[in-house]
């Protein structure tokens, strides 16, 4: 038990001081966690133990991890992101295997040998991965949904890895330690037909159980309305599937994975994500430093350049391999480019696998060790190689205006307007306007938005908005309204500021993201703002009370009401901003006060609605506020 606190203290207290460094000098939380574990590590100031120990450790952080991506897993996910899924992480584990193992022939290794480690090498690492694009702030776009698609499938992918691996030995059989996991396999002095068959058992048990017998459980422990029962039950699904994956010589994070798929179905899926969630973040963290402690220092010291032409030529050639497959897929440059850079790292279901592989005798332990090194440097190099890719990115996006042909020259005339930002915003906007016969110059930084919208026959140059001098070229002097409808919060607000005072009789209108992002705008100069949700979610709403019975005028009645009174409080509580306690205070009372307000409105609504009429004396009020700010203006 002593040993036990004194490893944990080590972990946590090796966490608590390297994260907030890292993050600092602006290298990640991801590459923290890894210094942190070669500091602690058996090889350099060995305070965690021996690599076997280490290794153990990490193996369950594996099996957590995967038990939450499985939980992310269902059915209908998995047909919509089919094409990612099945086509572009196929090729990838497929195009990357055969690579390597090319690679590998031309290195004097036998083709068995070969084709094994091109199957292990294959794989990347989910936890990384993930954990880097959501620092990245890329996790939700199209590079984080096309990595988590080849990662899933490669997740995927293990189970006819094992299956497969064993056929690649000189002997028939896989050894009595199960593939490496450190029990002994019933299966494991059968033939490997029988150990296949084992296999897709073992798989389909888990699957039929879950279906029939996981869901009568968990509505049985909800009777007991005791949360951390669910908790507790999660866990046991988990350790009784991993065990059974272990029996039958497979990794028992893969049985975690598949427990997670299992409780994704479930009714019962929510709670478990919300109750499981807080430890994503520690057990990840934990991961990555045992990553890092099962770097062996003196195998690179001993072997320095074979280790950094392993670990270089892998991370080349599984970028090269990713970026051509994403581009055949229909990935412009800079998104295959960032996945290809996210996915070029080993994984850590690498170390499970080459356990396996040298269990079964297809690999030799010398050159399982090598490649443990450098998978786990690779994982290491990883925010590296992700900060390189935004420095490279920056130096491109610098290029730009030098091969654009028309930056900078904006021959559209006097335009009326000047919209900054033509996304899914800005562009519905400008073509209301375009439509009604306004001119307008359309300001954009992103290259591929740009290279779209031009092969629609639509104009957009180049360049960052809040840049003074684009903004005089573009004809802001001239032009009646500025439209700021850019993705980026701060670079509203910077922009917003810089065009009132350079140019104080232009109107200046903008996309606010919520209602204090407003507030902003409006105090830095802007004369109106939208917040980019609200009519829309006001629509929703509207089309809700339709579907629930409502006559279609009283449904935009209710919810024009909802918008007064809402623009009514938004003024009401303008003067209050940045008092914080002053400006909770006013609005929960502001709130209260509304929600009386639109029960009136509705119920003065109600006694004429019998047939469906129209609220004649809400119309006349509203009218009156509108000529009162009109007159306002």
């Amino acid at each position: 038990m002593e040993n036990f606190l004194t490893q944990t203290l080590v972990y946590l207290g090796a966490a608590v001081v390297s994260v907030p460094i890292a993050k600092r000098l602006g290298l990640g939380s991801v590459l923290g966690y890894l210094i942190a574990g070669v500091v602690i590590g058996p090889f350099a100031l060995a305070l965690v133990g021996e690599q076997a120990d280490v290794m153990k450790f990490a193996e369950f952080g594996v099996v957590i991890l995967l038990f939450l991506i499985g939980l992310e897993v269902q059915p209908s996910m998995l047909w919509d992101m089919r094409k990612t899924i099945f086509g572009l992480g196929g090729a990838q584990v497929v195009g990357t295997a055969l690579a390597i193992a090319a690679a590998s022939l031309a290195l004097g290794l036998p083709w068995q040998k070969a084709l094994a480690v091109g199957l292990v090498l294959a794989m990347s690492s989910t936890a990384i991965v993930l954990q880097t694009l959501d620092e990245k702030g890329l996790r939700q776009g199209p590079v984080g949904r096309a990595a988590f698609g080849v990662l899933l499938l490669q997740d995927l992918a293990v189970i006819p890895m094992f299956a497969l691996l064993p056929l690649l030995a000189t002997g028939a059989t896989v050894h009595a330690e199960g593939g490496g996991h450190g029990a002994p396999s019933l299966v494991a002095n059968l033939p490997v037909w029988a150990q296949m068959l084992s296999v897709f058992a073992a798989v389909a048990a888990v699957v039929g159980g879950g279906r029939y017998l996981v869901r009568p459980l968990f509505r049985f422990i909800a009777k007991a309305r005791l949360r951390e029962i669910f908790v507790a039950a999660a866990l046991l699904i988990v350790v009784a599937v991993a065990s059974l994956m272990r029996v039958v010589g497979l990794s028992p994070a893969l049985g975690a994975f598949l427990a997670g798929v299992v409780l994704a179905e479930s009714e019962f899926r929510r709670e478990l994500e919300t109750d499981i969630e807080p430890f994503r973040g520690l057990l990840l963290g934990l991961f990555f430093i045992t990553v890092g402690a099962g770097v062996d220092l003196p195998l690179v010291a001993r072997q320095p350049l074979t280790l950094l032409g392993l670990v270089v030529g892998l991370m080349v050639l599984k970028f090269i391999v990713m970026y051509g497959i994403a581009r055949l897929f229909g990935a412009p440059k800079r998104g295959a480019m960032a996945v290809a850079t996210a996915l070029a790292q080993g994984g850590e279901f690498a170390f499970v696998l080459l356990s396996f592989t040298v269990g079964a005798g297809v690999i030799g332990a010398q050159l399982a060790a090598l490649l443990t090194a450098a998978v786990a440097v690779s994982m290491a190099l990883t925010p590296v190689a992700m900060i390189l890719y935004e420095r490279v990115a920056a130096l491109m996006d610098a290029a730009i205006p030098d091969v654009v042909p028309d930056t900078g020259d904006f021959d559209e005339g006097e335009p009326d307007i000047i919209i900054a930002g033509f996304g899914r915003f800005g562009q519905i906007t400008g073509r209301l306007l375009s439509a009604n016969g306004f001119k307008s110059t359309v300001l954009d930084s992103d290259i591929e938005q740009i290279e779209l919208l031009r092969r629609f026959g639509r104009r957009v140059h180049y360049g960052d908005a809040t840049r003074l001098d684009l903004l005089r070229a573009a004809g802001a002097e001239r032009a009646r309204m500025l439209i700021v409808a850019l993705d980026d919060r701060e670079k509203t607000v910077e922009l917003v500021e810089t065009a009132r005072k350079a140019f104080p009789n232009l109107v200046i209108l903008a996309r606010a993201w919520d209602r204090r992002h407003a507030y902003d705008l409006l105090a830095n100069g802007a004369d109106a703002v939208e917040r980019e949700t609200f009519e829309s979610a006001l629509a929703l709403g509207a089309t809700a009370l339709q579907k629930l019975g409502f006559r279609a005028h009283r449904a935009h009645r209710a919810a024009a009401f909802f918008r007064r009174h809402d623009r009514r409080v938004f003024e009401e509580l303008r003067p209050m901003w940045g008092q914080e306690e002053a400006y909770i205070l006013a609005s929960r009372d502001a709130a209260q006060t509304m929600d009386r307000l639109l029960d009136a409105d509705l119920h003065r609504m109600r006694p004429g609605d019998a047939g469906g009429a129209w609220d004649t004396a809400s119309l006349d009020e509203e009218l009156r506020e509108r000529a009162e700010r009109e007159g306002a203006d």
